[in-house]
């Protein structure tokens, strides 16, 4: 498999560089048609121009630099240096991504979905497509995009919980303007030290096709890790694909009260493959089917040294086909400053339901006959003006043997955001988490590592946990360098675990901090969106709490 995964990668950069190569000859032309483009008189409005019936002539694709040098503010000696280093996206990596073609119907619909795409890609800090000409029932297009700052080489830190992570890594998001990922780092976390190889490339061959190829070689043993699959990229989709391979061995460790008390070796082999089809889009809705089949492989033994406990889960081994549905609606809003700061940001508004079942039987080579569940929904609304906004998620999945639920496990989420001002956000989420006759290896945590930010991460653990958190939100103009806009957040967390693990004492009860963060949003690098650095101060706990907790880390959201 280790050989797979490098095959799949060298095949992939030498695509990548082989169409650098070809597409290196029109650039200069292209960006002097686009700019002309740009300052064209005005025509009608999108929604206009889809009532016009009007149809797509030119497709001009801009991918800017990561600095505006007609900004005087940005025309410094510094970051003109940054833009001649830096490889601008390829147009045709753009192109590729949209979603209608010259000689289409013009849909408004299909250029949101599309600004949407582009904008998910962690090398584009914004994207927009707009009506920049019209004659005699045309109308051409420009795709204006920015570009970030996509090479890393350099030393990360962060630290939650109590814990430090470091790293050094040569990490390039976009390798010679292509979409493609490529990394290598050495990093020193939590459970393990590991040194990483990865491939990812979002538009294999120029098409939907995603690969993701993995190998890292950890202190406690060693991942593989190779997925290659066509999604549903758009609601529209009228099929998809995959394949995914994993071969995964490390040490698991069992916490309490924020120390490991117990831990156990896992080998972990899974391999998976499916196919979906859809209808498409109607009135407003897509529904899609998955067939599929999973190997899936666990093998659990003591870990070396002493051992408290002295607890080994038992194998689990599942052969067994799945078929999946999912319903999604078409419903989107587009924000800024809620979990961004001054970034286009887009929420899912519409309902999403998705339910997968699988039976694995002792005749396909499962241990045991069972019912493999899964079931996942969301939903969200908006007040018309936007300013008040409720996100909701909820999953389940389980296994049902012998007449009876094993390893359930049933989570649920409420996000609640509203608009004060242009500078302030009062931000609110409930989260909950049960579970019922837990396999060993599912271990319900609550600490500084999943939202309790005073105490320890994996403090307590039991068979349930809820978490509330407040938080006044504040975003600032100030835009220090041109590299960060700058936010603050003040913020109380609540939240308790209920029932008592193998390894866990019994529940403190609620426990509750209170604290204040810094927030610096990356604007020009695709390494990270946000900047935590919180201080945390517990209100309850014992005696072996620190009085405040430091954290600062890097996160998708604010």
């Amino acid at each position: 498999m280790h050989d797979s995964i490098l095959k799949a990668a060298v095949l992939g950069i030498l695509w990548r560089a082989a169409f650098v190569l070809t597409a290196f000859a029109p650039w200069h032309a292209w960006s002097g048609d686009a700019a002309g483009a740009l300052q064209s008189e005005q025509v009608p409005d999108g929604p206009t121009l889809e009532r016009m019936g009007a149809l797509i002539g030119e497709i001009y694709i801009y991918p800017e630099n990561i600095f505006d040098l007609e900004n005087p503010q940005e025309d410094r000696a510094l970051y003109r240096l940054a833009n001649r280093l830096h490889v601008r996206t390829q147009p045709n990596v753009i192109r590729q991504q949209l979603l209608f073609k010259s000689g289409d119907r013009y849909s408004q619909r299909l250029v949101d979905e599309s600004e949407r795409i582009l904008r998910d890609a962690r090398y584009l800090y914004d994207a927009s497509i707009r009506p920049v000409a019209f004659n005699d029932g045309r109308v051409d297009l420009a795709v204006v995009t920015r570009d970030v700052w996509t090479l890393n080489p350099g030393i990360s830190f962060g630290r939650r919980g109590g814990k430090n992570t470091s790293g050094i890594e040569l990490e390039e998001l976009n390798l010679l303007g292509t979409g493609t990922a490529l990394s290598v780092s050495r990093k020193s976390g939590v459970d393990r030290d590991s040194t990483l190889f990865e491939y990812k490339d979002r538009n294999l061959f120029d098409s939907w096709w995603r690969v993701d190829a993995q190998y890292a070689s950890n202190s406690d043993g060693a991942v593989r890790q190779l997925d290659v699959d066509r999604p549903f990229y758009a609601l529209d989709s009228r099929w998809a694909a995959g394949v995914s391979l994993l071969d995964d061995e490390h040490i698991e460790p069992l916490y309490d009260l924020g120390k490991v008390v117990d831990e156990f070796r896992a080998q972990r082999k899974l391999a998976s493959v499916s196919w979906g089809w859809s209808r498409g889009l109607e009135n407003g809705w897509a529904r899609r089917w998955t067939l599929g089949a999973t190997y899936d492989s666990q093998q659990f033994s003591r870990a070396p040294g002493a051992n408290l406990y002295d607890l080994v889960p038992e194998d689990r081994k599942f052969v067994y086909p799945w078929i999946g549905f999912e319903l999604v609606q078409d419903e989107f809003g587009k924000y800024t400053n809620h979990d961004q700061i001054g970034r286009t940001e887009d929420f899912y508004l519409g309902t999403r339901l998705s339910v997968q079942l699988g039976y694995a039987s002792e005749s396909l080579g499962s241990h045991r006959d069972a019912l493999i569940l899964a079931a996942k929904a969301s939903h969200g609304s908006a007040s018309v003006d936007q300013d008040s906004t409720l996100l909701l998620t909820g999953s389940f999945k389980s296994r049902f043997e012998g007449g009876e639920l094993r390893n359930a496990v049933i989570e649920t989420a409420a996000r609640y955001y509203l608009q004060q001002s242009q500078h302030r956000l009062f931000f609110a989420t409930v989260e909950a988490a049960a579970g019922r006759e837990l396999d060993l290896d599912t271990q319900i945590l609550l600490g500084g590592d999943n939202g309790l930010r005073g105490y320890p991460l994996r403090y307590q653990g039991g068979d349930a946990r809820a978490l509330l958190t407040l938080e006044e939100r504040y975003f600032t103009d100030w835009y220090p360098f041109r590299l960060f806009r700058v936010g603050a957040a003040a913020f109380v967390d609540v939240g308790r675990t209920w029932g008592r693990g193998e390894v866990n004492t019994p529940s403190q009860g609620w426990l509750k901090d209170i604290g204040i963060g810094l927030r610096l949003g990356s604007t020009r690098s695709g390494l990270g969106n946000v900047i935590h650095v919180d201080l945390a101060f517990p209100l309850d706990g014992g005696a072996d709490i620190k009085n405040v907790q430091l954290l600062v880390e890097t996160k998708q959201r604010f």
